[in-house]
């Protein structure tokens, strides 16, 4: 066979000579008319440019839970009455040098803080507590009775006398470990969230929050003290103002495609155009979800970028095709034609097939997935129209430069006719002895992905927020907070339901002070409280302060007694719900693992439920993620049998045979597995942020394949062998797989070294997708077929 030949039968060259009227119904209408169409594309990108000018990046609390889940239903019943307990701050206020924060001057400038604090939008200001809210308060026995006082007292002056005061104070309120620090160097602010912003009424713009407390930490660092601020707000915050980083390292990624693409061609104009068309699908994604009254958020900031890479890719196939025709002698608008029948049929079917992928994950109960699912699959059906439409007929009018057409065929064969070497390389995988071999090493890499990748957990798995670098400002911070309090960042709330006026019942807190003692021996757990444990705190200072008194009593009188002395934070006003406050080391998988299993275990015993009350989860920062962790491991499974089972049936719908499907879909599935290995050993976690990743990756690398298998049921049809069949894949779609695998993996490399680890891990992860799919397309695909398509079924496939 002429490798040199086209896939086209019948080459024309002189455009009077062509029958315009050929082709498919979709292929006359688009390319009889040009103009229209350009023109049409034009007026769409001015109006979805101009929208995507007043694209925002925001973030939302609620977006981010799975609000179907019954540990985050239970926790919005009680919303009011746990005190803003799940979104909120925390700022730790340390006094710079040595001595104790019983200091005037330090008294001085935290109780300014706090007031600029308390103004700050969002702000739930009846629960924010520091040393200078009423609400922390400290109590006493004295002869008459209990007394109690705000531990900052209206008589207080800044003396020696009223600081001796306040000493005393701090110790008899029981705040050490908690707002105090265990050193008495540094106190905190504890600042409840709302969702929206108290003084416009909108929603809260965390970027602008994060920018005030940082500009707060730089006012106060001249003020004597140091601010360690952790929390949600401050996470989504930091990333929201860290934007401009992370498109940075976008622009680097576009500027390598580019280069590398050129350095392919060697042709400027039809560069341009492929990256003119990608970057026209994501001005058209940006408008429409503009127009849609969305904002993009910092986990789904990526997705554009993931458009114009698929574009890049889908366009780089057209682009090769007109230089290849072009370079046989045929005008531009018959080789734009000619590519137009060949591809798109292939193209589409990838492109719906990526969309699918992602539309998949819609079915995550999660608003922040599915806000990037939508997204995702509205940017892929747009590149239908730009990529597959629009370059083409652009590349109609404008063809391609000479020396470009010339460079494409010195490509396939050396001066002397022969193959050329990398080409002969590949085309070994198509015989028998090669291809074993890489079926071999295929089950082995897929042996040892899964092997290695069913370990893979669901939820953080280092401590302080996994979006940054543990030297990032953030983690220090939170390392700050974790060695210097006994109550750390992260709370854990189980819920204690009764009837109204029954949760001091001695039933009630019998159960709370047991499942207490039994969450104290987890080494994870720093602390607990609660209505049960703040009574045997009461009965010790009943009894002198006397240590062998701390312990729950189960009298109702004694309980009773105790109803209206400092018990007023651990219930509701009708006394109906009675949180059980659990302080962690950390947020890890492991830690809530561990945590909800014991209060599950604890509850499901009969004799731990009462007619009057009932135990269940969850509440706090560290319940609400715990909640998350649960959905999202339910969903994991769920999202990859949804994907490729999508792209199991468009595949057996494009091929209309199970052995090509598995030709297409063994590659991906081993790329999977490897990558929930990599993420193994990466010590990354499936959460919010990573879910989506492995089914972007699905989608993107299903059309490598489609592309190479296009090519070669073509051939096979036209009575080639596999071999013959799969060189000429080569030269006209699978040198285009090579380039774009390879280019969008060095571009995405880059991140790798961004400051910010979320965006680093997304790079590495999708450096290794491309990679590993480019070369299932071309390795693994092939020997494959050597062994599902044998000679003598190959005619009865491919009819």
């Amino acid at each position: 066979m002429n490798y040199l030949q086209s896939s086209d039968d019948m080459r024309i060259a002189d455009i009077a000579d062509f029958d315009r009227q050929s082709g498919s119904v979709v292929e006359r209408i688009l390319f009889n008319h040009r103009p229209i169409v350009l023109l049409l594309c034009l007026f769409a990108t001015i109006f979805f440019g101009y929208a995507a000018l007043h694209v925002r990046i925001s973030a939302s609390y609620n977006e981010m839970l799975p609000t179907h889940q019954p540990f985050i239903v239970n926790y919005f019943k009680h919303y009011d009455d746990l005190q803003g307990q799940g979104n909120a701050i925390r700022i730790d206020v340390e006094k710079n040098g040595n001595g104790s924060i019983v200091d005037a001057n330090y008294l001085a400038t935290l109780e300014q803080l706090s007031d600029q604090v308390y103004l700050l939008p969002g702000v739930d200001r009846p629960f924010m507590t520091s040393l200078w809210t009423p609400s922390v308060r400290w109590m006493m026995v004295t002869p008459v009775g209990f007394n109690a006082g705000p531990v900052i007292g209206a008589a207080y002056n800044g003396s020696p006398s009223q600081l001796a005061v306040v000493q005393q104070n701090i110790a008899k309120a029981g705040i050490i470990g908690s707002i105090v620090a265990n050193d008495f160097h540094s106190s905190m602010i504890y600042v409840p969230l709302m969702q929206h912003n108290n003084l416009t009424g909108k929603a809260l713009d965390y970027g602008d929050l994060a920018r005030q407390l940082n500009a707060l930490r730089n006012k106060y660092k001249n003020k004597g003290v140091t601010l360690h601020v952790i929390g949600f707000a401050m996470v989504v915050g930091d990333l929201i103002n860290g934007i401009n980083r992370v498109l940075t390292f976008f622009g680097i990624s576009v500027i390598i495609a580019i280069a590398i693409l050129y350095w392919y061609t060697r042709c400027v104009r039809s560069t341009l155009l492929v990256v003119t068309a990608s970057i026209t699908a994501v001005i058209w994604q940006l408008g429409i979800l503009t127009l849609a009254g969305k904002d993009l958020n910092p986990y789904s900031v990526l997705v554009p970028f993931l458009v114009f890479s698929i574009g890049m890719s889908h366009g780089a196939q057209k682009m090769n095709g007109v230089v290849q025709d072009v370079g046989r002698g045929s005008h531009p608008l018959i080789a734009a034609r000619y590519t137009f029948r060949r591809l798109f049929l292939a193209g589409f079917a990838a492109l719906t097939c990526d969309a699918v992928s992602f539309a998949v994950l819609f079915t995550i109960r999660i608003q922040a997935i599915q806000d990037l699912a939508v997204l995702a699959s509205i940017g892929v059906v747009i590149l239908i129209f730009t990529n597959l439409i629009m370059l083409p007929i652009l590349l109609s009018y404008t063809g391609v430069s000479k020396n470009a057409a010339q460079r494409s065929l010195r490509q396939e064969a050396d001066a002397t006719g022969n193959k050329y070497p990398l080409w002969h390389f590949l085309d070994l995988f198509t015989r028998r002895r090669y291809a074993a071999a890489v079926v071999v090493c295929a089950a082995i890499l897929a042996s040892f992905g899964w092997y290695i990748g069913h370990r893979i957990q669901v939820g953080d798995l280092s401590p302080g927020a996994p979006e940054f670098r543990q030297s990032s400002q953030y983690n220090r911070d939170n390392a700050y907070i974790v060695g210097h309090y006994a109550t750390g960042s992260d709370n854990f709330v189980v819920l204690v339901d009764s009837a109204p006026g029954h949760c001091q019942d001695v039933a009630t807190l019998q159960a709370m002070d047991n499942l207490e003692w039994r969450l104290q021996q987890l080494p994870q757990v720093l602390s607990t409280s609660s209505l049960a444990s703040m009574s045997a705190k009461l009965n010790m200072l009943m009894t002198e302060g006397s240590p062998k008194w701390l312990d729950f009593i189960p009298n109702q009188q004694v309980i009773d007694d105790h109803a209206n002395n400092g018990t007023e934070s651990l219930k509701n006003s009708t006394c109906s719900f009675a949180p059980i406050n659990v302080s962690l080391t950390d947020h890890k998988a492991a830690t809530l693992q561990s945590v909800v299993k014991m209060v599950k275990d604890f509850s499901s015993n009969p004799q731990n439920q009462g007619p009057y009350f009932k135990i269940q989860l969850a509440g706090g920062n560290a319940g609400i993620e715990a909640a998350t962790n649960i959905a999202i491991e339910q969903s994991n499974l769920q999202i990859l049998m949804l994907v490729y089972a999508s792209v199991i049936l468009f595949c057996f719908i494009t091929f209309r045979s199970w052995r090509l499907v598995i030709c297409t879909v063994i590659p991906l599935a081993i790329t999977s597995l490897l990558c929930q290995a990599l993420m193994v050993w990466l010590n990354i976690g499936i959460k919010v942020a990573t879910l989506p990743v492995i089914a972007l990756g699905v989608g993107i690398g299903v059309d490598y394949a489609l592309y190479v298998l296009s090519v070669v049921i073509k051939q096979l049809k036209n009575g080639a062998t596999l071999s013959e069949a799969y060189y000429r894949a080569l030269l006209f779609t699978g040198k285009v797989v090579l380039l774009t695998g390879f280019t969008l993996a060095v571009g995405v490399a880059t991140w790798i070294f961004s400051p910010i680890k979320f965006q680093a891990d997304m790079g590495l992860l999708l450096c290794f997708m491309f990679l590993w799919n480019m070369v299932g397309a071309l390795v693994l695909l092939p020997a494959l077929a050597y062994f599902l398509l044998p000679q003598q079924r190959r005619k009865a496939l491919v009819t």
